[in-house]
Parts: structure tokens; C-alpha cells; sequence
């Protein structure tokens, strides 16, 4: 399946697309802009979402669901947040369709027009901050710690699988507080809770940081961020988390009384992530040969392949194969048997390759009669023989290698594409001749953010939380700086 992949190296964007068509994660739909999730895809994005819905109730979320369907009047409450969306929004205007009389088919029935338009979902602040209202009286129903599994629709005009779709899936998260601290304490435990994620179940080594005010989500006085540096150089933003303030509470007119007696608005989060992730898994460890999952996300951990020519070998094999399957299925890894006879067994391995399972074993009568199999690691492709006693648990620390072994290689990757300019030459020539992640001085002004945005279409992704204090100068003004900030063109 791999010869009719585009070359990583000549046509990443082609690459990229041509992998998630044929690996069957998804496909463009009849609908512009719209994608169908496929089987795999979905069944990664299920193991996904099942690990996050976990570390959500571990620290005491828990989930609801609001309206796909939100009032405009509604957006037009917070300024900054209509201002944000505004261009992205797609708004229900009637809702009934009759026959036309001339017999043209079916048309919007004109006397069906809705007294309000609804904007269909961009993000959930609005809808939640109004139903907040009446549920929020006194400092005895704080905090109030709710996630959602939802779809939005955000109408974009230039669309690429899982990266930018006019909907896609995600969770929001949207908390409420009694006090500033505790809100800010939510918004940093979550951007911890994202890269937590990131780094041990996806395996991809992540950037936490503040997003510049430029870069805040619409509504928001902080935006905290992880940014992860895919292989062509580019950044991905991976998850955000944002700090409110009272901006909601005081466009829906909520309040409560304190414990003082004291009547005060709410202080509010909010924080998602979405199926860009699944871009994400496929853009960092992907390579020519197809998907390289994670075993932690792969749908299929183990796949065992039996070697014949025929049926007496076949059943022979299969006794064998079973008992390996059923040992380490004991042990909670998921494995399939592919036992068909429409495909030979070098197209399985093809294939199995290509759809990125971490582990292969393959089971021929040599290896029934010497009581072994080989395996073989999509990672780095290496076969070894293993007696067959000692299957389970060397395939339990396999697995286990290869997860780490995976992130390491990406972290290596971003290590070695992680460079400290100290001029704007030098800044631009990394920027068109490299890529990757830049970590210059910046004077901390937007005009001169703008200006580098402008000139080479990278932006600063974020200012690190880790970045240590360094006086230097602004790499495009000259003017005094106190940090780098990592800069990155970006997805």
C-alpha cells in the first residue's frame, strides 16, 4: 500500500492527505468543507476521547450537553467573542421546506422564517453562561466543573482532513468559580491535563505557554496553549485553555453571593481540544511506510499472520495462534487474528503496516514446530524470533518501548529543530530555509508582531511557561526583551 503514498520529503501536504485517505482514518464528504470519519479513524478518536473523558472525572469534571442551536442575540452579549466568530458562523434562518408550485422541486418556504436566527454551534460559551444563570445563586453551588462532547461548525473556506473542517468534533470544557485564583488554578490544571495527554498517550512532545493578546481566544483576558512541531517544521496548536475573567458572568448577568454576604459575578474557564489531534498522531510519527500509532491509541496493538499453503498447516497454526491471542488479550492489549484466505500474507503485512500496528507476529509451520514466532515493531520495522513461552510478556514490554520510543524520536525531531536567533536575518532565513520551532526576543509589542507575522507568516505561538528570564533584544526592532517566545509558521 505504501508505493501509492506521495514522498514524504517531495510533497508533505500530498503525503499527508493521501495517507489519512488511504489508511482509512477519513474522507472528504458530499458536503463542502465536511469530512466522514471512518471506522479506524473513529476508533482512534474513541481511544482518545475515552483516556481524556478519564483524566476529565479524575479531577472532577464531569459531562453534560447543551443546544447545537444558539440564539444570535446571544452572541452579540460579549463583544470580543461575536467579534471572534463572527465571520465563521452558520446561521439557521428558516425552518420548514415546501414543494414548489412550479414544479421545480423543493424550496425554503418563505412564511417559515425563524423570529431569531440561530447560529449553529462555534463554541459553547454563550448557550452554557445563559443556562449558568439559573443554576448559580450562592457560593454553595460553586464550583461548577462540566465538559461536552460535542460537534461545531466553524465555516471555514479552506479545509484540509482533521487539520481545519467546517465541523468537526471536540470537548469543551467551561467551568465556574467563586473566586479569580481558583479559575486560574482550573485553566493551568487543564493545559497540565493536555500535555499530560499529549506527551504519554499520543506521544508527542509539547510546549506549554500564554498565548500573546493578538493570539487569545475571542472573549478571553488568557489564553494558555501546548504547541507541537510536526515534521514538515510547522507548529500545531494541540489544545488551549482560557482564563475568562468575569466577561461571561457579566454578559449573562450571572452572580452569586459570597460567603461575606458579598453579591459578585462568577469567574469562568474554558479549554478543548478536538479531532485535530488525529491530524496531529499522523503528521508527527507517520512516515513512507504509512500510520505509526502509538500502541496507547493504535485500535489494533497486535496483529498475528499465519504462513501456509495449506489447510493441515492452516489448523496446526491456528491452534497456536489462538492460545498466543488469547495470552495476551489476558494481559488487556487488543490483537487480531488474520486468518483469510483472500489475501496472501505479504499483502497482510503491507497492510497492517501501513494502518500503523505497533506489533506483528507471524506463526508458520517451521514456527509450530519449533514452538516460536517472529515478531516484528512498526516503529523501527526490526524482526526478532521469540520462543513461544515467552511471548506475553516480551510483547507487553514491547509495546511499552515502543510507546517511548516513538516520543523520543519526536522529541529528538523537535530538539534538533529548535534554534535561538540573535538577529533578523538569521530569524528569517530559519523561517524560509528550515522551519521548525524559533525561540527569539521579542519587544512585546503587537505592532512588532504583526510586522514579523506580516513579513514571514510566522507568529508567535506562544510564551513558554518554562522560559527562564534572559535580557537580550527584540530580533526585529532592536528594542529591550526579558524572554525569548517561540515564533513557528503554523497549521
Amino acid at each position: 500500500m505504501a508505493k501509492f503514498l506521495t514522498n514524504r520529503e517531495e510533497n508533505y501536504a500530498q503525503w499527508y492527505n493521501d495517507l489519512v485517505i488511504k489508511a482509512e482514518l477519513a474522507e472528504n464528504s458530499a458536503v463542502r468543507g465536511c469530512m466522514v470519519i471512518r471506522p479506524y479513524g473513529y476508533a482512534i478518536w474513541e481511544k482518545i476521547q475515552a483516556e481524556l473523558d478519564r483524566m476529565f472525572k479524575a479531577t472532577g469534571h464531569v459531562n453534560a450537553y447543551f443546544p447545537l442551536f444558539i440564539p444570535k442575540s446571544f452572541f452579540a452579549r460579549e463583544a470580543a467573542h461575536v467579534e471572534g466568530f463572527a465571520k465563521e458562523c452558520a446561521v439557521v434562518t428558516h425552518y420548514r421546506l415546501k414543494n414548489d408550485e412550479t414544479g421545480k422541486g423543493i424550496i425554503i418556504d418563505p412564511e417559515a422564517r425563524l423570529e431569531e436566527e440561530l447560529i449553529v454551534r462555534p463554541t459553547s460559551e454563550t448557550i452554557i453562561w445563559n443556562t449558568y444563570k439559573n443554576w448559580i445563586q450562592s457560593y454553595r453551588d460553586l464550583p461548577i466543573l462540566i465538559n461536552q462532547w460535542a460537534n461545531v461548525v466553524r465555516w471555514e473556506m479552506r479545509t484540509r482532513l482533521f487539520l481545519r473542517t467546517a465541523e468537526f468534533l471536540w470537548q469543551e470544557g467551561h467551568t465556574a468559580h467563586a473566586t479569580s485564583e481558583e479559575a486560574m488554578e482550573e485553566t493551568l490544571k487543564i493545559i497540565n491535563l493536555y500535555a499530560d495527554f499529549a506527551e504519554n498517550t499520543m506521544a508527542i512532545p509539547v510546549v506549554k505557554g500564554y498565548k500573546t493578546e493578538s493570539e487569545r481566544f475571542a472573549g478571553a483576558l488568557e489564553t494558555l496553549t501546548i504547541e507541537a512541531l510536526m515534521q514538515d517544521g510547522k507548529a500545531l496548536q494541540a489544545g488551549t485553555s482560557h482564563f475568562l475573567g468575569q466577561n461571561f458572568a457579566k454578559a449573562f448577568d450571572v452572580k452569586f453571593t459570597d460567603r461575606t454576604g458579598k453579591l459578585d459575578y462568577v469567574w469562568a474557564t474554558s479549554w478543548g481540544v478536538s479531532t485535530r489531534l488525529m491530524g496531529a498522531l499522523v503528521m508527527a510519527h507517520a512516515d513512507n511506510n504509512g500510520l505509526v500509532l502509538p500502541p496507547k491509541l493504535a485500535p489494533i496493538q497486535v496483529v498475528i499472520v499465519p504462513i501456509y499453503k495449506t489447510d493441515s498447516d492452516l489448523n496446526a497454526i491456528s491452534a497456536t495462534a489462538l492460545k498466543i491471542k488469547s495470552d495476551l488479550e489476558s494481559a488487556g492489549i487488543s490483537v487480531t487474528y488474520d486468518d483469510r484466505d483472500t489475501q496472501t500474507p505479504g499483502w497482510k503485512f503491507s497492510h497492517y503496516e501501513f494502518k500503523g500496528v505497533p506489533v506483528r507476529i507471524a506463526v508458520g509451520p517451521r514456527d509450530v514446530k519449533n514452538n516460536t514466532a517472529e515478531i516484528a515493531r512498526r516503529d523501527t520495522l526490526e524482526k526478532e524470533t521469540i520462543p513461544a513461552g515467552r511471548i506475553k510478556e516480551h510483547v507487553v514490554r514491547l509495546l511499552e518501548d515502543i510507546q517511548k520510543n516513538i516520543y523520543r524520536k519526536a522529541l529528538q525531531f523537535r530538539e534538533e529543530n529548535t534554534y535561538y536567533p540573535d538577529s533578523w536575518e538569521e530569524f528569517k532565513n530559519i523561517i524560509e530555509d528550515k522551519g521548525g520551532f524559533v525561540m527569539a526576543h521579542w519587544d512585546g509589542t503587537p505592532e512588532t508582531e504583526a510586522r514579523i507575522k506580516e513579513e514571514t507568516k510566522a507568529t508567535i505561538r506562544c510564551i513558554p511557561i518554562d522560559s527562564k528570564e534572559e535580557k537580550g533584544k527584540c530580533i526585529y526592532s532592536g528594542k529591550p526583551s526579558g524572554r525569548r517566545v517561540l515564533f513557528a509558521v503554523a497549521y
